[in-house]
């Protein structure tokens, strides 16, 4: 991997263990999560990179309003999707579908063509999915603590939160496809379109004020913790919040770099890791349901993954050089 992927990696380690323990006490605070982490990014990139308002954006703004726009429909509606029923790893496994919707895409819009190596590595994520997917409609439909009448309803519920997942799927593609035509138009500006991504959905955050500020009242209530190294006292909760800040600023910044400095098929690898991070942590912390055929579409998942990413490619001239290196007497 690249040294920008790595360092997205170790970013989100970090920020899992933070995040988990800031969502223990308060489960429902992930908007005051949210808008801290935006308001962090927004300020800096205010500071330092639109040097307080006076340089011009490289990017015409009105793509940046379009770009959010995207970004903020994809948030609400997977946001919507974990309401309607779908489970956190189904979640996390049906968004990894991200290549079929971009190849989709690609086809559709870019007029773009592939091998039948990478159709094939395609047709084994669709195959991973759609296992999932049916393991989790009979558990949903076998919900023996529900009757026939209100079986049904929580299973149409599923079905629409199922079509809002590949709505949101089919806009976030639109989306990458989007981002990468504006860098190929007007330049790669990771630094840029970091701060305008945050900055402009700022706004969108006053529909949730009142969460958000009930939550700032809980996490003031927290035991005081004393900061190590600098001595300071405050509150546990706000110290966990601002430690998740810091990282996931890290990992969004590696984000944002590897979009503009490195191939799509390598961000899409990055991505599709920190899924499949997020879903063994996901299974193992909050003992979701998950059987031997989730285990197996998980595995069609990242094989294919991998496949169509084709890492080996840049494993094959690293194994020869490691081959060819002077042998130690």
């Amino acid at each position: 991997l690249e040294p920008n992927a790595v360092f997205v990696l170790h970013g989100i380690a970090l920020m899992l263990v933070f995040l988990l323990h800031a969502c223990r006490p308060f489960p429902g605070c992930g908007n005051i999560v949210t808008f801290s982490q935006f308001l962090f990014i927004a300020v800096e990139g205010f500071i330092f990179e639109a040097n307080f308002g006076r340089k011009r954006p490289a990017i015409p703004i009105r793509n940046y309003f379009i770009m959010v726009a995207m970004f903020f429909t994809v948030s609400v509606v997977n946001n919507c999707a974990l309401s309607l029923h779908i489970s956190m790893p189904l979640h996390m496994i049906f968004r990894s579908g991200s290549l079929i919707a971009n190849m989709a895409l690609g086809i559709i819009i870019l007029k773009k063509r592939y091998s039948v190596y990478k159709y094939t590595s395609i047709a084994l994520v669709s195959l991973g999915i759609f296992t999932c997917t049916v393991m989790s409609a009979k558990q949903v439909a076998s919900d023996s603590s529900l009757n026939e009448e209100d079986g049904l309803q929580v299973f149409f519920w599923w079905l629409l939160g199922i079509a809002a997942l590949t709505f949101a799927l089919l806009m976030s593609a639109r989306m990458g496809i989007f981002q990468e035509t504006l860098y190929k138009q007007f330049g790669k500006h990771s630094k840029e379109a970091l701060f305008y991504n945050h900055a402009l959905l700022l706004p969108g955050f006053l529909l949730f004020a009142p969460n958000i500020y009930d939550h700032a009242v809980l996490f003031s209530q927290s035991e005081l913790f004393q900061v190590p190294v600098i001595g300071l006292t405050l509150p546990i909760m706000w110290f966990y919040l601002l430690m998740n800040v810091i990282t996931q600023y890290v990992c969004v910044r590696g984000v944002f770099i590897l979009t503009t400095e490195c191939t799509s098929l390598t961000v899409t690898l990055v991505v599709t890791l920190r899924k499949f991070v997020s879903l063994i942590f996901s299974i193992l912390y909050f003992h979701n349901p998950f059987t031997a055929w989730h285990w197996l579409g998980t595995a069609f998942v990242f094989v294919g993954t991998v496949m169509y990413t084709e890492v080996w490619n840049s494993l094959g001239p690293f194994l020869a050089r490691w081959r060819k290196r002077p042998k130690e007497d």
